[in-house]
């Protein structure tokens, strides 16, 4: 049994993963007076999988119903982004993120569109030993453990539409078993996933 698991964290790309974010410098904006958040991207092994949530739906929410990281914006309590980043997961899916290894980040991004709130988000990679139990509250409607293999697979990378105030919007998604990701949570993964290959 040992020798199985042994094998199999060694076939983890996690740690490739890692050593590619160490040697990297993410891209930091410094706006102080603009609103800021975090997410929190978190990889387990065996097989390699990324925590995915559901936002629920709700009146208002720029992001409801989205697939999306665990996140949220800073609060005053907060020390610094990655405290929002850990205090947001715990608070959306009961993953306490105190004792996993932190990776590193990926560059902060801010919306494209002017309709939604000039937000700057940061994305923070962190790897736990196992995929954790989910616990959801009442901002989430959905989460899972997707294997990274899911979004390597030959037209799950692939155009999408949608509508916005009467116009279709062509873009790229990755289109799941769970739904379609895409947005600045597709501009998150995909450079997380090209770190990864």
């Amino acid at each position: 049994m040992r020798r199985g698991l042994s094998r199999a964290l060694a076939l983890s790309r996690i740690p490739h993963l890692a050593a590619r974010l160490a040697a990297r410098s993410p891209r930091i904006e410094d706006e102080p007076d603009r609103p800021r958040a975090a997410v929190a991207a978190v990889l387990a092994p065996d097989p390699d999988s990324i925590l995915l949530i559901r936002r629920a739906e709700r009146e208002g929410d720029h992001w409801s119903g989205h697939l999306a990281f665990p996140g949220g914006r800073w609060g005053r309590g907060d020390d610094d982004l990655e405290s929002t980043a850990r205090r947001e997961t715990l608070e959306e899916v009961g993953v306490d993120l105190s004792g996993a290894k932190l990776l590193g980040r990926l560059d902060d991004l801010a919306p494209r569109t002017p309709v939604l709130p000039p937000i700057l988000v940061r994305p923070f990679v962190y790897a736990l030993s196992t995929p954790a139990l989910l616990t959801l509250n009442r901002e989430v409607a959905g989460a899972w453990w997707v294997p990274l293999d899911s979004f390597l697979r030959s037209g799950v990378y692939a155009p999408m539409e949608y509508h916005r105030y009467g116009t279709i919007v062509r873009s790229m998604g990755y289109h799941l078993d769970v739904g379609v990701l895409w947005g600045m949570t597709e501009r998150i993964l995909t450079p997380l996933l090209q770190l990864v290959s």
